[in-house]
């Protein structure tokens, strides 16, 4: 994709020390006009706040491949459920902004929820095959929410190319699948899942967790090199490695399964032979906490989820 030269962006007024915020979306999409209008690439990275490294490391990516990077701010009422955490889930817009500006961010959008649901507001968007296993049997109205919060930003910010998190499996497959039918102008990169140092996701929901609960967290990466390295052993036999993922979750005091599932790449159905490439599924609630993962397994390829 092509770069804009460098005056072409200084003559845009973008920059990290201009950054700018946009609350209004009538603003923000009048803004991603006037930018591609100059010929510039625009780089979105949509998120709920609470920034952490997995989504620093978003905005790096985005600020590589593009002339303007886009960071959203919102969390989004319609992908939760009656009974979550919309209320306490966790918000710092100071904390954002200033990560933000050290990733080099353009311009943060940042819409109150009456503005992007206005009274009367009665349209959503419904991936139909994609949505009705693992989250979305967990969380039936989750990803109506997601698909439809998404198609909002993309036609608000305009992006070239937006970028996703691979922790985040199932999602990503969504917002691909309706971008393809849709015929949306724009491309999804989805990143490598980032880590803590012990092998944790990175997720602004691991705030939640006791000490004990935390700890016992680590048996949902620990699971997953378990099944890479049954995979790599040469054990194709999908229920078997399941079976010995769910024995080291369930020794946890803390954790209560929602699934572990191993599954076709592209469609995400479940598979009983694992023949050259398939990837491992997981929610568990630590606690009160449900937390998700994922490790793609394929043959001739070192392991993963390290």
């Amino acid at each position: 994709m092509r770069k804009a030269s460098k005056s072409s962006v200084q003559k845009a007024g973008v920059g990290p020390e201009r950054m700018k915020v946009i609350r209004d979306p009538t603003k923000m999409q009048a803004t991603a006009n006037r930018l591609r209008g100059e010929g510039l690439l625009i780089g979105f990275v949509p998120t709920m706040g609470y920034l952490h490294e997995g989504h620093a490391s978003l905005l790096r990516a985005a600020r590589k491949r593009s002339d303007v990077v886009v960071l959203s701010i919102f969390v989004n009422p319609t992908q939760f459920g009656p009974h979550e955490d919309l209320a306490k889930y966790p918000r710092d817009i100071e904390r954002d902004e200033e990560m933000a500006r050290q990733e080099g961010v353009d311009y943060i959008f940042y819409p109150e929820a009456a503005s992007m649901y206005p009274e009367g507001y009665q349209t959503y968007v419904n991936v139909e095959q994609l949505t009705r296993s693992h989250c979305g049997v967990s969380r039936p109205t989750h990803f109506r929410g997601v698909a439809t919060v998404c198609t909002k930003l993309f036609n608000l910010v305009l992006p070239h190319r937006a970028y996703f998190g691979q922790k985040d499996y199932q999602q990503a497959a969504v917002i691909r699948r309706m971008v393809k039918d849709l015929n949306m102008n724009l491309e999804i990169a989805v990143m490598p899942t980032v880590r803590e140092a012990d092998g944790l996701a990175m997720s602004s929901r691991n705030v939640y967790l006791s000490p004990d609960e935390r700890k016992d967290a680590l048996c949902l990466h620990e699971s997953l090199q378990m099944a890479n390295d049954m995979f790599h052993s040469g054990e194709s036999d999908a229920k078997k490695i399941v079976k010995a993922m769910r024995a080291n979750i369930e020794s946890k005091r803390s954790a209560r399964i929602d699934y572990v599932s191993i599954v076709d790449t592209d469609t995400l159905e479940e598979l009983d032979v694992i023949r050259d490439k398939a990837v491992v599924l997981l929610a568990v609630f630590m606690g009160k906490t449900r937390l998700i993962d994922n490790d793609i397994l394929c043959r001739g390829t070192a392991r993963r989820a390290r």
